[in-house]
């Protein structure tokens, strides 16, 4: 049992970083109330968090290798656990973002470096076991968050979901010391800091301008500004990638389709399977009613389908990785469609079916990912491919919520303007997406209440209908584009060394994690 306890204490971190993405979404009525939040700052509570981690994933894996992956991963868990407590105290809506988006960059010193300490730590049968419990932990973290968040939350208090951070990662960190082993170190490398900060600035001011579009108008000068300060990070980023050294992503590795698909298969699982979660739980909540436990309650069976696919998939794999990929995100979009039937009758257990679906989707994905890139690189650049992977699919977390919170505020606003009643459909709009559906109606007259629920639940469906949509479009694509570019041939993959291997050791086949 002793060969498992790395396992363990990357899967222990992995979980906290992992739960905390989507732990807060069932929580955000709370916060609204108690911080006076607004719907902007509610997706940045979730975004400031997924866009720090996607933002330095890139330069964390590849900085790693250089320095050492063991001393990141505990350097990460320090800040993670020092930002959780400052998530807990904060007094306002902008320390709490501030604070998540420090718990972001713990949290990608520790993402950064897992797939490549697993690739040192376990070879063959070993390896394909390590990543299914790996690919689980995944499933279960990000579909259980809105679960135990709801439970901290409705029990005790919205900060108890950062409080309760502190002992396991403690834990971890004291597993981490006692059976992980160092690897990387080579300190020769000059570090990518253009690449990595062009990387940063780009997709933060990317989602910063998608989240405020809405609301500032997608021609005022703070938008075009931002979109214009992404498309310039971005190609300033990829100048810095074609002329270093040891870049923190090589762009060269795009040249061949199966990473290509890979890394566009991460950009959609986040987006297409969990960004529409926020928005269900503000409807559950602020619309329906439900406590937090009850509307966690019901996004629990996607967890449980989630960790039943991802073990399933290591007990009787290895799959071929474009069969696993391709048909994971066509269950995903097929869940996500058959959510988006809702009504103003509709009630959560509308949700379940679809988000099964879209679970057993999720577990069948998430531990094929890593270990086909895996094999698409030496490995020395373990850390990297990584770091690239957990990138794109936060990154797609990331953008998601930003992309949806426009489609679903829309929505809202194009409903309310058929009434006539509503003087201010744009502002309406922006106050029942900010979780305060049910304050709105209060304040109408008595006689007309009936008929103002009506109304916004019939336009919240019409926000949730619309972005499930597009959910299911975002997978459906991406299990196209596998289909298409995704090929690693058995021959090829055996002639792959494992990845994360310690460079002089015996290395043997890579093609047990496919």
């Amino acid at each position: 049992m002793r060969k498992w306890w790395p396992l363990a204490a990357i899967c222990l971190g992995t979980l906290m970083l992992l739960l905390d993405v989507t732990i807060v979404t069932v929580a955000l009525p709370a916060m609204a109330m108690d911080l006076g939040a607004t719907l902007s700052d509610l997706e940045w509570v979730v975004d400031a968090y997924a866009l720090a981690l996607a933002s330095l994933l890139l330069g964390v894996g590849s900085h790693a290798d250089r320095i050492g992956r063991r001393k990141v991963y505990l350097v990460g868990l320090i800040v993670f656990t020092a930002a959780s407590v400052a998530c807990a105290v904060a007094p306002n809506a902008g320390v709490l973002i501030g604070a998540r988006a420090v718990q972001g960059v713990g949290a990608a010193g520790m993402f950064g470096t897992t797939i490549a300490l697993l690739g040192m730590h376990y070879k063959g049968r070993d390896r394909a076991v390590a990543f299914a419990v790996w690919g689980a932990t995944n499933s279960v973290a990000a579909a259980a968050g809105p679960v135990v968040g709801g439970f901290l939350t409705q029990y005790l208090d919205w900060r108890w979901i950062f409080l309760v951070n502190l002992p396991v990662c403690l834990a971890a960190v004291v597993m981490t010391l006692r059976s992980v082993r160092e690897a990387g170190g080579r300190g020769r490398r000059r570090a990518d800091v253009l690449g990595t900060v062009a990387f940063t600035v780009a997709s933060g001011t990317l989602t910063f301008g998608l989240i405020r579009a809405h609301s500032e108008g997608w021609t005022t000068p703070l938008t075009l500004g931002l979109f214009t300060t992404a498309a310039v990070a971005l190609a300033l980023f990829v100048a810095a990638e074609t002329r270093h050294e040891h870049p923190v992503l090589d762009l060269s590795l795009f040249r061949r389709p199966s990473f290509t698909g890979i890394m566009i298969s991460a950009l959609f699982l986040q987006g297409a399977a969990f960004a529409y979660l926020l928005y269900e739980s503000l409807w559950m909540q602020s619309v329906l009613g439900y406590e937090p436990v009850e509307a966690g309650l019901y996004i629990l069976p996607m967890c449980a389908a989630a960790f039943l696919a991802s073990v399933l998939a290591g007990r009787f794999g290895p799959w071929p990785p474009r069969a696993a990929i391709a048909g994971g995100l066509a269950l995903i979009a097929l869940g996500s469609g058959m959510q988006a039937t809702l009504d103003a009758g509709s009630s959560g257990s509308s949700l379940v079916a679809g988000l099964v679906v879209a679970g057993l989707g999720v577990g069948l994905v998430t531990p094929s990912l890593p270990a086909a890139a895996l094999a698409t690189v030496p490995p020395e650049r373990g850390g990297m491919v990584g770091g690239a992977v957990n990138t794109f699919r936060q990154l797609g977390f990331a953008l998601g919520i930003a992309v949806f919170g426009v489609i679903f505020q829309s929505r809202i606003e194009g409903v309310l303007k058929t009434d006539g009643r509503i003087p201010d459909p744009h502002e309406a709009a922006a106050v029942l997406s900010g979780g305060q559906a049910r304050s709105f109606v209060a304040n109408w007259p008595e006689d007309e209440r009936a008929e103002m629920t009506h109304l916004v639940r019939e336009a919240f469906t019409s926000g949730l209908n619309t972005v499930l949509v597009v959910a299911a479009a975002l997978g459906a694509a991406a299990s196209l584009i596998t289909v298409a570019l995704v090929r690693v041939p058995k021959a090829d993959a055996r002639q792959q060394p494992e990845a994360g291997a310690i460079p002089g050791g015996q290395e043997p086949r890579a093609d047990a994690a496919l």
